[in-house]
């Protein structure tokens, strides 16, 4: 072990760091580049295709989009300074940048998880009443969902970490475990209890909506078994895209739980324990977390045909010499 090491060597009460070794910080600068890099990557290819494509125009794909988005920005304002905090072990960023640096985390991973609820109730609605659907989820409505997701994510993290109410009564903690060069923002137990019911309530929601809807897709492709050539291939094939849609959100929303709830079942264990879980346990979970954001682009891929298609037409180049705007895209 060498000597102690300091974030900042010329000023008093700095945080002591973690002396990585080269090829350490080599190795973590590569891992979570290449997750920062996927994550922005593989969610603006969403956004783009979804927006260009004319046939991809449609309620349900504009709130897959405000997903996109939200895991996007992630991607850009939020991982490329957690990624220097992780592998230096210091925040060099200054407090101000510090509170709102987290308020961005918070509030995207909020909006993505409000986005999942609402694509949720989209593809019951589809999948459970399929004949009122396009009456009912207008895009109107989709763009009220969106500005819902957004707004109630942006007010909360950022009134909550603003106000400092997620730090009452934790005033002498807080003191005792501030030095220069940390970026560490802690909850009350009553801010870990809120925080825990935003994320499981519309997880519970979005588990029974999903539920119902793997009931009903079942049933629907039994019907289709069963009617064999009666069904006209156009209603065929449209019925199976909305069972292939009810499927990838299954997915989608397992995946956003696989990912995130350690994180969220450790922070409302640690506030209740005194706050003694090692930060770079802590550290380890939020990037399991955040890695959710590369994962949404790579579930479209495998499960989507008509994303693979967008792709390979945005990366070979046609669109910049092809008006390729119009073309099918559901043609397998």
């Amino acid at each position: 072990i060498g000597d102690v090491q300091f974030c900042f060597h010329n000023i008093n009460g700095s945080c002591m760091k973690t002396p990585w070794s080269l090829s350490i910080q080599t190795s973590l600068y590569g891992i979570l580049g290449f997750i920062t890099i996927l994550t922005v990557g593989g969610n603006l290819l969403v956004i783009f295709s979804i927006m260009y494509f004319k046939q991809l125009h449609s309620p349900s794909n504009f709130l897959v989009v405000s997903l996109a988005c939200a895991d996007c920005s992630l991607g850009l304002t939020v991982l490329p300074f957690s990624t220097v905090r992780s592998v230096e072990t210091c925040w060099y960023f200054g407090d101000r940048f510090c509170k709102f640096h987290s308020s961005l985390d918070i509030c995207f991973c909020l909006a993505s998880m409000f986005n999942l609820c609402f694509i949720s109730v989209d593809r019951y609605v589809a999948i459970t009443d399929p004949l009122l659907y396009p009456i009912r989820f207008t895009v109107s409505l989709s763009r009220v969902f969106i500005a819902l997701s957004w707004t109630s994510a942006f007010l909360y993290s950022f009134s909550l970490l603003y106000t400092g109410a997620n730090e009452e009564g934790l005033e002498e903690v807080v003191h005792a475990l501030h030095c220069e060069g940390n970026c560490q923002i802690m909850f009350n137990k009553t801010w870990v209890i809120i925080s825990s019911v935003l994320y499981f309530i519309p997880f519970l929601i979005m588990i029974c909506l999903n539920s119902k809807i793997f009931a009903v897709a079942k049933q629907q492709a039994r019907k289709i078994e069963q009617m064999g050539n009666q069904m006209s291939s156009d209603g065929d094939k449209v019925s199976k895209r909305e069972r292939k849609a009810a499927v990838t959100l299954g997915v989608a929303v397992m995946a956003f739980l696989v990912f995130w709830s350690p994180y969220f079942i450790t922070g409302m264990i640690d506030a209740f324990f005194g706050y003694k879980t090692p930060p770079l346990a802590f550290d380890i979970m939020i990037w399991f977390a955040c890695s959710n954001s590369a994962i949404n682009p790579l579930i479209y891929a495998f499960f989507y045909p008509w994303f693979r298609k967008a792709i390979k037409v945005v990366l070979s180049g046609k669109i910049l010499w092809i008006n390729c705007s119009s073309m099918n895209l559901f043609s397998e």
